[in-house]
């Protein structure tokens, strides 16, 4: 496929500004909980501003003379992964602004009809946790964007580009199109629905595979003995609609 930005750049009826890029950077190969520098983007000349550095949140220098800004991302559908904290933070600059800000909406790689996991604790807030959702939260980028406008109050001026064809039920092999790593380490899609379990150890002293060829499909520790080791998660039965 053609990149959005390509696109938007060669438009008679655009006139693309800059890219403002999440973790991960421009091109999704910086690796994970690495600071993403400004630059400059060989192909358009555009300038590139890191929302992954110095601040996570659209500047007035980053935005000067800007009227739109368009999120077109492809998200994995799991609470701690950082871009959707860059987006709500760019709805929040945008209604600041008087901004349009427009989704491109893509799939749920890891189904829409499926919520797990507990709620966030409000009291804990970072980029890895910005939206008291459940971990797997089940909404496409749209959906999630008019369920922060409407329960957060950010007053956006919100325009949604809608997906033709896609069902809550389907997985992302089942839209048809191409898989690509929304980052290092999310390299195919049973990567990216571990990642909603597996990711959660993290925060421990646990190995969860990165810098192997299949990230989130193991995990371990030295400590850990073969054979020893139980999970027994506790499902939890969570009601949170989407209208």
């Amino acid at each position: 496929g053609k990149s959005t930005v390509d696109l938007l750049h060669r438009s008679k009826e655009v006139n693309l500004r800059c890219i403002l890029t999440p973790e991960h950077g421009f091109r999704g190969i910086d690796e994970h909980g690495k600071k993403v520098t400004d630059g400059r983007d060989p192909k358009t000349g555009l300038p590139i501003f890191s929302l992954y550095g110095e601040t996570t949140r659209p500047t007035d220098s980053m935005l000067s003379g800007i009227d739109t800004l368009v999120y077109d991302i492809q998200d994995v559908g799991v609470r701690f992964y950082t871009y959707i904290a860059t987006m709500a933070q760019a709805m929040e600059e945008a209604a600041e602004r008087d901004l349009q800000f427009v989704v491109l909406d893509r799939p749920n790689p890891i189904r829409g009809d499926i919520m797990e996991g507990d709620l966030l604790d409000p009291d804990i807030q970072r980029m890895t946790g910005y939206l008291p959702i459940p971990v797997r939260y089940g909404l496409t980028p749209a959906e999630l964007a008019v369920w922060i406008k409407e329960t957060h109050n950010v007053k956006v001026n919100l325009k949604i580009i809608r997906m033709k064809e896609w069902k809550r039920d389907l997985w992302f092999d089942q839209t048809y199109l191409k898989f690509v790593p929304p980052s290092p380490n999310i390299v195919d899609l049973v990567g990216a629905l571990l990642y909603s379990g597996i990711g959660c150890f993290e925060a421990t002293n646990i190995s969860v595979g990165r810098g192997t060829k299949k990230p989130f499909h193991q995990f371990g520790a030295p400590w850990i003995k073969e054979k020893s080791f139980v999970c027994l998660p506790k499902r939890a039965e969570l009601s949170w609609g989407f209208v």
